[in-house]
């Protein structure tokens, strides 16, 4: 468990799954003997031997009003995911939730930053055969934009299967059960937290900007998945949906960050996971 402190705001990381290598799938240009040359990269985002490491975990951001869980992983008991290892997991996410002071009932605002697989899986969990919430006392705050996207996906059966799969069993059952808020992408949640547009992954992704005290943080959401992206921002993710765009959206946040204060979180930056955005020639670096 990481935590850190913007000014009268807490985050706290709560990891469901961390991997070294096989990630080739979503970074394809992220070869060993590219990302070797990357020396930064070492030891804490990619090991000797220039695999990637990487991390799938909710981040909680508690304000003086609100206890929000930004993404929700990939859940247990899932089926149908497209990579094998996503399937039917049976990990301790809920408890180790609740170790960290954040027992799921005390949670009052879910924010998905876009609706794919690995950012919504705990938004439900299996009770007797069915789908609940998992947050039965929280709000859900899904991207207008993002929402009508996957809804019409599914409905029109225009997307994969298995993300018809993950709108079925993790995004519908809490729209159905009347606790989504559907918010537009510069949405403010609070005095201190608010949505920005990263657009390109998915149609309506969001990051989301932390304020308190003259301090400032950045949750990234999936505009980067790699710190590698930080060096090379050119490299796309399979994931995106709008490759051309997505580059777009990295290189003007990565200027637009780039030495000042700003803590950026990594939603899928492997620990330590934050860090600040530098120059480094003619790209950027992560300062840990």
């Amino acid at each position: 468990m990481l935590t850190w402190r913007i000014g009268d705001v807490t985050i706290t990381r709560i990891a469901e799954l961390e991997t070294t290598g096989g990630s080739r799938f979503i970074l394809p240009d992220a070869t060993r003997d590219a990302v070797l040359p990357i020396a930064w990269l070492r030891p804490h985002f990619a090991d000797e031997d220039g695999r990637l490491r990487m991390s799938i975990h909710a981040l909680i951001v508690e304000t003086r009003t609100r206890r929000i869980v930004v993404d929700t992983c990939l859940g247990n008991d899932k089926q149908d995911r497209r990579i094998p290892t996503w399937n039917d997991l049976h990990g301790p996410f809920l408890a180790d939730l609740a170790a960290a002071g954040y027992a799921r009932e005390t949670i009052d605002t879910v924010l998905c930053t876009h609706l794919h697989v690995d950012h919504v899986g705990w938004n439900t969990m299996l009770v007797d055969g069915t789908w609940r919430p998992t947050f039965p006392n929280a709000r859900y705050l899904m991207g207008r934009i993002e929402y009508a996207h996957w809804r019409d996906c599914y409905a029109h059966r225009h997307d994969r299967e298995d993300q018809r799969a993950v709108f079925a069993d993790s995004v519908q059952p809490v729209f159905d059960a009347g606790l989504v808020d559907l918010v537009e992408t510069d949405h403010r949640i609070d005095d201190a937290v608010s949505l920005i547009p990263t657009i390109g992954h998915t149609p309506g992704h969001v990051s989301v900007r932390i304020r308190s005290r003259g301090h400032e943080a950045l949750i990234t959401g999936d505009f980067m998945h790699h710190p590698c992206q930080i060096a090379r921002p050119d490299w796309a993710s399979t994931a995106d949906s709008d490759p051309s765009t997505a580059r777009h959206t990295r290189e003007h946040m990565l200027a637009s960050l780039a030495h000042t204060p700003t803590l950026v979180i990594g939603t899928h930056f492997a620990a330590p996971t934050a860090g600040r955005i530098a120059r480094d020639g003619a790209a950027y670096r992560l300062e840990v």
